[in-house]
């Protein structure tokens, strides 16, 4: 019974501490998105900026086109890359990506991506019924793959290399945040664009109220089924340098990480899962600090846990 008293008391102490924690999450969010995005003139002046910066890419989903952007979008970068007549190979964008990848993992979703912050914000709204998942989440997680391997690298580069010139198809049929970031922005500051508007313009509107809809009662469902950015991302997260390690002797089963964690993840059993975006819920859930995060080499927690396991024993011996 003691235990039990004392076991809710660590969760309510832990429950406290959540809000502090989220509300950090934002700022941090919020903060590099107006980094990012600090081109005021572009927003007063209603044009795009070019100049030398927009060689480089930003690690999150943020669209080139945004007035505001002082990057590019490392998606966009690497179909238009894809998509050229002129270049097959990009050494930059994948060594971008594998190196964000490698180092951070998801991390980038969780805390540096524009479009995720947009999400987050829209699951705050207050609405019944809140819940994780889409139904039919199990199968629908797998879709951004299929969108990564089939828009961002097999239409780009298969219809460069037949007509000897291609396109961005994830940006230009799919991406809700080129729409929000780039598209409105552009298309209410130009009068031109907007009498151009069309067909293709009126279907990512669609995707984009689709995306904002369900957002509200789903989290982040952008990020959870389609997005290919976090496709790529979440390859990297099982072996990425920043990790989250669950300690064995601490960790009482009793699945706090997994009902605070908004990507439904097993965190006890796959800390690293390809889904896990490391926003840190579950870490400030958990009632008995067995979970923790940082850089470690990968296959390093096995180690530790060998080694302690080790001591265990001889100290038994003794």
């Amino acid at each position: 019974m003691k235990e039990k008293r004392h076991l809710s008391e660590k969760t309510a102490e832990k429950t406290s501490r959540a809000k502090p924690a989220g509300r950090f999450r934002l700022l941090v969010q919020a903060a590099w998105f107006a980094v990012t995005n600090g081109y005021a003139a572009g927003f007063l002046e209603k044009r795009i900026y070019t100049g030398k910066l927009k060689r480089l890419c930003v690690p999150g989903l943020n669209c080139y086109s945004c007035p505001g952007a002082l990057a590019s979008c490392p998606i966009g970068s690497l179909q238009a890359v894809l998509s050229s007549s002129e270049f097959t190979f990009s050494c930059y964008v994948l060594g971008f990506l594998m190196l964000f990848g490698t180092v951070l993992g998801r991390l980038v979703c969780g805390w540096l991506c524009p479009f995720g912050l947009f999400q987050d914000l829209l699951h705050k709204i207050p609405f019944p019924g809140k819940r994780k998942n889409l139904p039919g989440h199990r199968f629908l997680r797998q879709l951004k793959y299929v969108i990564l391997v089939l828009f961002v690298i097999l239409l780009p580069s298969a219809v460069a290399g037949i007509t000897g010139n291609g396109e961005p198809w994830f940006c230009k049929y799919i991406c809700p945040s080129g729409t929000l970031m780039g598209g409105i922005p552009l298309a209410l500051g130009n009068p031109l664009l907007r009498s151009a508007i069309g067909t293709l313009f009126s279907w990512k509107m669609f995707l984009l109220i689709l995306t904002v809809v369900l957002s509200v009662k789903y989290y982040r469902p952008f990020c959870k089924y389609v997005c290919p950015l976090g496709a790529i991302y979440g390859l990297f997260n099982p072996v990425a340098l920043y990790r989250l390690q669950v300690d064995e002797n601490k960790c009482i089963g009793c699945k706090s990480c997994q009902r605070a964690c908004k990507m439904d993840i097993k965190v006890w059993e796959k800390p690293n899962s390809a889904e896990c975006i490391r926003c840190g819920d579950c870490r400030t859930a958990c009632p008995t600090g067995a979970l923790t995060s940082g850089f470690r080499l990968h296959g390093q927690e096995e180690k530790e846990r060998r080694a302690a396991g080790q001591e265990k024993n001889e100290r038994g011996a003794v």
